[in-house]
């Protein structure tokens, strides 16, 4: 059985965290990651535009939050992405999902 994989559609943790990461990873560097999409915060250390607002969303997320949404730069996106993604198959299990997901609303992701 092939469950469609919830996380490419609901952004939650798009919508939830701020995201750092070394500015290697900008394009002006040789990385991948747009710079336009970023804001320095120390001279090696840059951060997703917007993920650092009280109410985060960060630049590259596209679409409506919980119902579908995506990453604008899904191939480039940035290794604390990278990283959320393969700590829990699917979001499955994972505390910083379900938080992420409880605040917007959302139940935890189940099997079921």
């Amino acid at each position: 059985m092939n469950v469609p994989n919830p996380c490419l559609s609901c952004g939650a943790c798009c919508a939830s965290f701020r995201v750092d990461f070394d500015a290697s990873e900008l394009q002006s560097q040789g990385g991948c990651v747009p710079d336009g999409l970023t804001v320095p915060v120390t001279s090696h250390i840059v951060r997703m535009r917007g993920t650092d607002h009280a109410s985060p969303r960060c630049a590259a997320l596209v679409g409506r939050v919980g119902e579908a949404a995506s990453c604008g730069i899904h191939e480039w996106r940035p290794a604390p992405c990278r990283e959320f993604g393969l700590r829990a198959p699917m979001g499955l299990g994972d505390e910083a999902c379900d938080r992420a997901r409880a605040r917007i609303g959302l139940k935890p992701l189940t099997l079921a």
